[in-house]
């Protein structure tokens, strides 16, 4: 599994790595191990807005069902459309399986309360 350079992560465990003024949004690794097989994900409509903490997807596994959440604010501007037929993608590789790609607000501004990939790695172990 490769781990995007630079990513950032939120304690709610999705990760948000910022590119060309757009931000890409996946759920880490972690999360992932801890959810289990993964066998279906609601995204959201591309063109929808949502706030820095806002309920975005859902994602059901054998085990439970869960929220996901925005790490930044902004415009959602590309869905990853091969996790819908083939969710157990995730599972596969967390990092290489985004969720969606958003346009945002203020990524500076969001981004500060999110961590260092290897400061999430510590907190969640």
């Amino acid at each position: 599994m490769n781990i995007p350079e630079g990513i950032l992560c939120s304690k709610t465990h999705e990760w948000v790595a910022e590119e060309d003024n757009l931000a890409t949004i996946g759920l880490t690794d972690w999360a992932v191990e801890q959810l289990g097989d993964i066998v279906f994900v609601e995204l959201p409509e591309v063109g929808s807005n949502f706030s820095k903490d806002e309920v975005f997807a859902t994602i059901e596994s054998v085990k439970a069902a869960s929220e996901i959440y925005m790490p930044v604010s902004g415009e959602v501007v590309e869905v990853n459309e091969e996790l819908i037929n083939s969710p157990e993608l995730i599972n596969e590789d967390a990092f290489a399986s985004w969720l969606i790609k958003v346009k945002p607000e203020n990524f500076q501004e969001d981004s500060q309360g999110l961590m260092e990939y290897n400061d999430y790695k510590d907190e969640v172990q």
